[in-house]
């Protein structure tokens, strides 16, 4: 069956009429209900939902938006992240490279970690290995006093219970449900109770790990 597109209809018959009567109150009944909802908003003193509205709605950052206070606050989650950022504290770079300069100083640490090791072998790197664990351990006992987190031996069965801190004691493997669990200690943990580092005299650079050395 061929459609002749050409054809266009010179007058309207009832049927158009009424079919264009009927888009016409359809278009008003919308408009009407539309400005009934902007109304009702305005007198319960509310702005108009953006989903609801087809103009554009200024918001503010979610941040920025005071909410009342209550007995029980539950933060929302992007507040809440600023509350942890904001208790952050940028740590100063001074006693960092002091140790850094005390393990370079007596076991050649940062000497050792900047050699390229590739040509050497396996018993030449043990030895002098051996060396920087030395050196190593005498600073970290000479300034830094050390013990376990956990007193259990390790490889042993222990309990981990509620509220634990997760700060010093970490879960691995298959965790369901919710403390108190039972596990294998598989590595004691260590922390620092006492730290003894010398202190820097005025004018001293702690950028300068090693000074270059010159022989006349």
């Amino acid at each position: 069956m061929q459609i002749d597109l050409t054809f266009v209809p010179d007058t309207l018959d009832a049927v158009h009429v009424a079919l264009a009567s009927a888009i016409f109150l359809l278009i008003l009944v919308q408009i009407l209900l539309l400005t009934f909802v902007v109304i009702g908003l305005v007198r319960q003193g509310r702005k108009p939902d953006a989903a609801a509205m087809p103009t554009a709605v200024e918001t503010r950052p979610a941040a920025l938006v005071a909410e009342p206070p209550t007995r029980d606050v539950v933060m929302r989650p992007d507040v809440k992240a600023q509350a942890e950022l904001s208790r952050l504290k940028d740590a100063s770079p001074d006693s960092a490279l002091q140790l850094l300069g005390l393990l370079q100083n007596e076991a050649r640490f940062v000497d050792f970690v900047e050699e390229n090791v590739t040509a050497y072998s396996d018993a030449e790197i043990g030895a002098a290995a051996r060396v920087v664990h030395e050196g190593c351990r005498k600073v970290i006992r000479q300034h830094f006093e050390l013990e376990p987190v956990r007193n259990e031996a390790e490889s042993s069965r222990i309990t981990v219970p509620k509220g634990f801190d997760a700060a010093a004691l970490r879960l691995t493997g298959n965790i369901v449900g919710q403390p108190p669990f039972s596990g294998t200690l598989v590595h004691r943990g260590w922390r620092v109770s006492k730290v003894k580092l010398p202190k820097m005299a005025e004018g001293h650079d702690p950028k300068v790990i090693a000074t270059a050395e010159v022989e006349l």
